[in-house]
């Protein structure tokens, strides 16, 4: 975190609500929660990013242990030693926008608004968190999917611009990157993002 700060030094009024958006993901996984997400254009992009970090190694290799090996290998002896050696340790993290069919089903059918809300209804678990991303904060279809997940128990945390719009009210936690502009706001989340998945993965991995 500190080198976060030091490469970009805007970043440290946000430092407390990093930490805790961090904490509120971490806790999640030890209770066997997991990780969803949702966003728009490049923050659903910014999704699939965070979900590639977490579902396989980022900073660390995350090997299978010699245990897990043996219990896999014994359950199905077919698993070649390769394949095992292969494989890496993931914590379970899901991009909503990317359930291409359930999405294009319900914008069609019933309201483009409730896409990621009517994918928290089949996914969402009160262990779970949701990170919304989105640059205004605005965004109808996180808006609407943050006050689903907290009907359903769910804890929000959000990443979005200077003003956090209408997430900061709702989230538990809401990183408002310092900038306003679409593209400067981006342009920081990256990074954001990038310390929280470092972080999580040397908990459970370093």
């Amino acid at each position: 975190m500190e080198n976060l700060f030091n490469r970009y030094p805007n970043l440290t009024a946000c430092k407390a609500d990093i930490e805790k958006a961090t904490d509120i993901i971490i806790n999640s996984y030890k209770k066997g929660g997991k990780l969803l997400l949702c966003g728009n254009g490049g923050s659903a992009a910014d999704c699939e990013h965070i979900v590639g970090e977490l579902m396989k190694g980022f900073l660390l290799k995350r090997p299978l242990s010699e245990g897990l090996k043996a219990e896999m290998k014994q359950k199905n002896p077919d698993l070649s030693d390769d394949t095992l050696s292969k494989l890496q340790l993931a914590l379970p993290a899901i991009a909503l926008p990317g359930i291409t069919g359930l999405n294009t089903a319900f914008c069609n059918d019933v309201d483009p608004e409730l896409l990621y809300a009517q994918g928290l209804m089949g996914l969402g678990r009160k262990e779970d968190v949701l990170f919304c991303i989105s640059t205004s904060g605005n965004s109808k279809n996180c808006v609407a999917a943050a006050k689903v997940a907290k009907g359903l128990g769910l804890t929000v945390a959000a990443l979005t611009g200077q003003t956090g719009g209408i997430l900061k009210e709702i989230a538990d936690v809401c990183i408002c990157a310092p900038e306003t502009e679409t593209y400067k706001v981006q342009e920081l989340h990256l990074p954001i993002y990038h310390d929280i998945c470092a972080k999580i993965e040397d908990v459970f991995f370093g």
